[in-house]
């Protein structure tokens, strides 16, 4: 088994997990690329943020360094420092004592005097001057002492721990500067930016989902289109072939029938012949069919061909007016062709099938024309660019919505005058094509029980002296 005999065997359950897959796999690229920049995001602004710390951390520091081997001033400093910036949710100053260190000023006086070992601290008191320490409080609740330190500030929301060694007038630490900086306005606008692209991410998912459902709908009607495709090929080539093989047995009828009629196997009686003339007709009816369906095949397979040369219309237009003056004639119909010059200007046609196209369109208008005159007239527009021929009559006309329609394949206006008159409908459809081929147009213009003119327009190659 080849490999698309499998695929096809499968194509269902191919076509079931690619849907699947794409459905998974897409969502949660996007889900995770989302996940990814904002996170990307948080850590450019906590960098920001450690730098901030750091940078506010120097200027206090800048602001008591003199006042450092006085408590109380520094006591008065922190106390305005923290009145005037309320996003310093603690400032500390503390002394090493022995192996750990005391505050001896804060912004929460009751905690003055303590004595706190916090392994942070002796970090940041062996940093170079003017330089410290700045870390997240979710990064110090790793550990124990950590935890217990920032327990009092949870209720604040997430803050930075800046401490920085300070040193006095003769270049010797003499204290710790530590504060806790909130980010809670940074958090809450994180917060809310990363909750917008949540509602983004869930909405883009949705749409996608949506979206890959209807695509792998869409496959499935792509191998539909395929399938039709392939059975419209099957029934033009199937046409092809059947009005082919059929046109030989007609053709042989027909000429059998005829020298019936005529006598060549002997007299007939008068009931014979007419049932003669009867299989005659149907089997004109039926030859005209078959060379429709042929037609109709060969415009939708591009194999109907014309041979475009600059030629005077005027005669073939003659020609045909002869030919179908007998029908007009059974019917007490005038049939005139009047041009507007004896020799019309040259216009790029197909002979045979410009006399197809007129055969058509002025037996249609015999057909349904009771009473009066069908004519054809011609005429010069834009200068003498354009030639038109037009077909007119006085039959039985046509309502707007059924004009809108005369060209469409196969269909025929129904009502109590047409219904008698015999046809498939492929005529005028065929007609269209068949000028269009010729690079030309046609217009219908129609009233009805007044009439019905036909226009066939092609551009003028040559104006004939």
């Amino acid at each position: 088994m080849t490999f698309k005999e499998f695929f096809e065997k499968h194509r269902i359950t191919f076509q079931l997990v690619y849907g699947v897959v794409l459905i998974i796999l897409i969502p949660l690229l996007i889900a995770f690329n989302t996940v990814f920049i904002i996170n990307k995001y948080n850590k450019s602004l906590d960098v920001a943020l450690q730098k901030q710390a750091l940078t506010v951390g120097r200027s206090i520091y800048s602001l008591i360094k003199d006042d450092l081997a006085d408590d109380n001033k520094i006591q008065e400093s922190i106390e305005l420092l923290s009145q005037k910036n309320l996003e310093f949710q603690d400032l500390t100053v503390l002394k090493p004592e022995g192996d750990n260190f005391k505050i001896i000023a804060s912004s929460k006086k009751d905690s003055v005097g303590k004595i706190l070992g916090f392994y942070y601290y002796h970090q940041a008191w062996i940093q170079p001057d003017n330089d410290g320490l700045a870390t997240d409080s979710l990064a110090l609740a790793t550990t124990a002492e950590g935890e217990r330190l920032i327990d009092g500030f949870a209720q604040e929301g997430r803050f930075w721990l800046v401490a920085m060694p300070m040193r006095g007038a003769g270049g010797e630490k003499q204290t710790l500067l530590t504060m806790k900086l909130s980010s809670k306005i940074i958090d809450d606008l994180t917060g809310e930016t990363r909750n917008v692209s949540i509602y983004f991410l869930v909405l883009t998912v949705l749409i996608v989902i949506l979206f890959l459902a209807a695509a792998v709908r869409l496959w499935d009607y792509a191998v539909l289109y395929k399938k039709i495709k392939e059975v419209d090929q099957m029934k033009d080539e199937f046409i092809s072939i059947a009005s082919h093989e059929l046109r030989t047995p007609i053709t042989g009828i027909r000429g059998y029938v005829s020298m019936v009629i005529d006598g060549t196997f002997g007299q007939i009686s008068d009931k014979l012949k007419e049932t003669m003339n009867i299989i005659q007709s149907s089997s004109d009816r039926l030859a005209h069919l078959v060379d429709d369906l042929l037609n109709v095949s060969r415009i939708e397979q591009d194999r109907l061909k014309v041979d475009l040369k600059p030629l005077e219309a005027g005669q073939i237009i003659k020609e045909v007016t002869s030919e179908l003056k007998v029908q007009a004639d059974q019917k007490n119909l005038k049939l005139e062709y009047k041009p507007h010059i004896e020799k019309l200007p040259l216009v790029s046609i197909d002979t045979e099938r410009l006399k197809q196209v007129l055969i058509n369109l002025i037996g249609n208008a015999i057909k349904y024309t009771e009473k009066g005159l069908v004519e054809i007239i011609t005429e010069e527009k834009n200068n003498g660019k354009i030639l038109e021929i037009k077909i007119k009559d006085t039959g039985i006309g046509m309502s707007a919505k059924e004009r809108e329609r005369l060209f469409q394949k196969f269909y025929r206006a129904q009502n109590d005058k047409t219904r008698a008159v015999v046809g498939t409908g492929l005529g005028l459809w065929i007609t269209k094509k068949i000028v269009e081929l010729m690079r030309g147009k046609i217009i219908v213009d129609s009233m009805e029980n007044v009439g019905t003119q036909i226009t066939l327009q092609f551009a003028v190659v040559k104006n004939k002296k």
